[in-house]
């Protein structure tokens, strides 16, 4: 499925010097991320956010169709001149970016917003609730504009399952919000450019909205558009499993969901003392339980202080670009932490090639007990599988399995572990497939072709 990259982080303008320049910023580094072997950047939301109080990360969306293209309403000054960009740059920043991330083969998922907005240009009386609300947007696009009908309690009864931080919340079966919605989402995807959607709190709505967008048929330049979508619901397995259900049983592209059973079980791997590695190998998690619908990842934007994982994440990265799934890499762990280690063995980079050039078929545990998993990727097509050895002793371990590679020669493709590691020795399979595998303390090999 290829290897995403969450091209952002919290507050990533300001940490990075890179204030209404983040397009351009990250248009700078499509090459080597091309030439890392990753295949689509997953971007914050474009739209012009309410920015009360200071620019924000587009989580309070003010106005869907102003990608940085109109004077900010609150007019504030940018070296003098009134603001006109989203904290990430302008709109045409943002299309040039994705025309040179397409030339670099890289696919653009943009994070659509779709149950709250916030910054309204005036107050309306709600006469259900009886009191006024910041309810009336008349946003500077003239797209998409929405009073207090668009937002529950509205005169259209919605079963909504939840609101989010205070801020209004959209009625989607009002026929105005599901028209905005979807006339929205076209015009991202056939006019700027965008290849999918990251679905943002898709616990605040109902799924039938997000299977709305996927059953509708795109083309951009006279050609179809084969539409990704991925929903950030952050739940339990059952719960995920039910949504991926209400949206998948009729949709005509299917939807993902982000593997968070998974992440805080690799968490408990990197950071809690006596973790079984049996554990790996229960269900329970979407690479496990429906993988051609789970995106593993790490840590993400919404993760902080002891939150994120905080010891030995290259474990972690080592499981999820191996195994199954669609693998999203956090683009400060890659960048800001120095996991990609370029060139090296015990980096994310050379991870990511691996898994490109080898992680596919179905998965096979071929062995597993408290401190040593072993998993093979049965190989499909060009990827011809591989073996995956992970430790979690404080010693090197080793073992005898048997695999699907018969009289064949296993080199180390990737490996990392705690302290100085040496280049671990190939291992030669017989004509049943065993052969002798190990890996370092703490640490992981990737043995293949």
């Amino acid at each position: 499925m290829g290897v995403l990259m969450q091209a952002f982080y919290w507050d990533c303008p300001r940490e990075e010097a890179q204030e209404y320049t983040w397009w351009k910023f990250l248009a700078t580094k499509l090459g080597g991320l091309e030439q890392a072997g990753f295949t689509a950047l997953w971007l914050p939301p474009a739209g012009k956010a309410a920015n009360i109080g200071g620019m924000s990360m587009g989580y309070d969306v003010y106005d869907y169709y102003d990608l940085g293209k109109y004077p900010q309403k609150a007019l504030r000054k940018v070296n003098g001149v009134d603001e006109v960009k989203t904290w990430f740059g302008s709109e045409e920043e943002l299309r040039a970016l994705i025309r040179a991330a397409h030339g670099c083969s890289l696919k653009v998922y943009a994070d659509l917003v779709l149950n709250h907005n916030n910054g309204a240009d005036q107050q309306e009386f709600n006469p259900i609730l009886q009191n006024y609300r910041w309810t009336k947007f008349t946003p500077q696009s003239n797209r998409f504009t929405r009073d207090w009908t668009c937002f529950n309690p509205s005169p259209y009864t919605e079963n909504d399952p939840a609101a989010f931080g205070g801020m209004p919340d959209l009625c989607h079966i009002n026929p105005r919000v599901s028209t905005g919605i979807l006339n929205h989402a076209k015009w991202m995807i056939e006019e700027i450019g965008f290849d999918g959607f990251r679905y943002d709190f898709v616990k605040g709505f109902g799924a039938w909205i997000v299977r709305a967008i996927h059953d509708r048929q795109y083309t951009r330049g006279g050609q179809p558009v084969s539409l990704f979508g991925v929903g950030e619901c952050w739940a339990g397995d059952d719960f995920i499993d039910s949504w991926l259900d209400s949206v998948n049983n009729w949709a005509v592209h299917r939807v993902g969901a982000f593997d968070f059973p998974l992440r805080y079980r690799l968490k408990d791997l990197c950071d809690t003392y006596g973790f079984s590695l049996r554990t790996l190998a229960d269900g329970g998690v979407l690479i496990k339980d429906r993988p051609h619908e789970a995106v593993s990842f790490v840590d993400n934007h919404d993760f902080s202080g002891n939150d994120c994982v905080v010891n030995d994440k290259m474990l972690a990265y080592a499981y999820i670009l191996t195994h199954e799934g669609y693998p999203c890499v956090f683009w400060k762990d890659y960048f800001n932490y120095g996991l990609a280690r370029p060139g090296e063995p015990d980096g994310i980079e050379r991870l990511v090639k691996v898994h490109e050039s080898h992680a596919g078929g179905g998965t096979a545990i071929r062995y597993v007990d408290d401190l040593l998993y072993v998993m093979e990727r049965t190989g499909i097509a060009s990827q011809p599988g591989l073996l995956f050895v992970l430790n979690n002793s404080g010693g090197s371990l080793g073992r005898r399995v048997q695999s699907g590679f018969g009289n064949t020669t296993l080199k180390p493709l990737a490996w990392g572990g705690k302290g100085a590691i040496p280049q671990p020795a190939a291992t030669t399979t017989d004509s049943d497939g065993w052969c002798q595998v190990e890996a370092p303390p703490r640490g992981y090999v990737v043995y293949g072709v």
